[in-house]
């Protein structure tokens, strides 16, 4: 950091660091975005798996095909840990707004190159090849994305509203899960079924890129945060973050991790895998289903603020294991009943049933994580526990769910995988530290 930036953070902190509303909303603003576009892009390529293995990874067996869609969407994620060290390490010296500019603009240029590569018709084994190393570039950006989105809020927040205020990063990420299913939903119900194959699955990816520059103008017209500027003046800045974080703090790592779980575990399997599931093999109308995935986030993002809110005043804790013990008792029925009374009526009442546990998680997630490490490692902290998480058991959540099914018969095998998970994150937050509202600065 140079002298005169230094002294440009000295200035911006003469008034005891105090910010106005006005600056807040423009941080809350362009984090939303990027948190949006990383939804979006993760989201259209779950919703549109069937026309991308047809595409890609053509098969005489459509469930080959689709495990091979799945299975490129978990690559996605190899990356994430990767991007999250990289990244992460960037934005704990350079800051977070630096970073958080760099991966909309990588994540905006990856989602648009998908929607113009061309198939295996066509180029035969470098189409799967090209779409692979597209998905690394994307899981790379979103490696320090989601941390760097978090910890950017949560040092932008007043104290004791870090909860309400982090919350609305997750309206942003799932606004773009509605976007992108009511996308797809509208390419499945207007077109014939040969041109959504053929080319319809294209525009949505296409819209993905139109995202990138705006984030990237809002990005780079925010201050950073207060607590990161305050760490240069003071000469605060860690140097070597990773070394640091894994020397002094690795046990909040794993435990950060363990929570971090069972809410990538089931977002990805109850929104991208049973939809696919739904679809394909119980026949339920891709419209209906799309439509009830869309009204279930509806719910969720607006319940977000509220438990955000109220996370502030009980404690993060007891609302995160509401959440991880219910996913212990709910998932099984949710999985018997698509598979016993397959329609379009079941799908509404399990997107509800996951919504109304899954939003103790998404208004809560934020500010826990961040809580949970000092301001010179948390961007890296934040980006590897939960970038390890979401690699592990989000973005193979999917694949994994429909590997059991085919290699056990029963179509209700995924629901004793995710009970499981749910069961170990449940446990790895009873045994945390509630740090509800702690000094950003406290190491204890």
């Amino acid at each position: 950091m140079t002298i005169e930036h230094t002294e440009d953070y000295a200035a911006a902190l003469s008034h005891n660091g105090a910010e106005s509303d006005a600056e807040r909303k423009k941080a809350i603003i362009a984090s939303a975005v990027g948190n949006f576009l990383e939804l979006f892009d993760f989201a259209i390529y779950g919703f549109l798996a069937i026309p991308l293995g047809a595409n890609f990874f053509p098969s005489h067996d459509p469930l080959m095909s689709l495990l091979s869609s799945f299975a490129t969407f978990g690559v996605g994620f190899i990356m994430r840990p990767v991007g999250a060290v990289v990244i992460g390490i960037y934005g704990d010296i350079k800051g977070r707004k630096a970073a958080l500019a760099l991966t909309i603009v990588m994540m905006a240029t990856a989602t648009g190159v998908v929607g113009i590569l061309p198939s295996y018709a066509q180029i035969g084994i470098a189409a799967p090849a090209l779409l692979v190393l597209c998905r690394m570039v994307q899981g790379f950006a979103t490696g320090g994305e989601w941390g760097g989105a978090a910890a950017f809020l949560v040092e932008h927040s007043p104290d004791k509203r870090r909860g309400f205020v982090s919350s609305l990063q997750q309206i942003g990420n799932h606004l773009g899960g509605i976007v992108g299913s009511l996308l797809v939903a509208g390419l499945t119900y207007s077109l014939a079924h040969a041109d959504y194959i053929s080319w319809g699955w294209r525009i949505p990816f296409l819209v993905g890129l139109l995202v990138g520059p705006i984030g990237y103008y809002l990005r780079t017209r925010v201050a950073d945060t207060p607590t990161f500027r305050r760490a240069v003046v003071e000469n605060r800045v860690e140097r070597a973050p990773f070394k640091t974080l894994f020397a002094k703090f690795s046990p909040r790592v794993l435990g950060a991790t363990l929570i971090s779980i069972i809410g990538t575990t089931t977002n990805f399997t109850f929104t991208i895998y049973l939809m696919n599931y739904a679809i394909q093999q119980q026949h339920v109308p891709a419209d209906l289903a799309l439509l009830s995935l869309t009204l279930s986030h509806t719910m969720l993002m607006l319940m977000l603020p509220w438990v955000g809110w109220l996370s502030d005043r009980v404690g993060r804790k007891p609302l995160m294991m509401i959440m991880s013990f219910g996913f212990v008792i709910v998932s099984y029925p949710m999985f018997l009943a698509i598979t016993t009374y397959p329609s379009a009526t079941t799908m509404f009442v399990i997107q509800f049933l996951f919504s109304l546990l899954q939003v103790f998680y998404s208004g809560t997630i934020s500010p826990v994580l961040a809580e949970m490490f000092p301001t010179r490692v948390r961007f890296t902290g934040l980006s590897i526990s939960y970038g390890i998480a979401v690699t592990l058991f989000g973005g193979t959540a999917p694949f994994i769910a429909t590997l059991l099914v085919k290699q056990t018969g029963n179509p209700a095998a995924p629901a004793f995988y995710v009970m499981a998970l749910a069961a170990v994150s449940g446990v790895a937050m009873l045994m945390t530290k509630d740090r509800t509202n702690i000094d950003l600065e406290d190491e204890e």
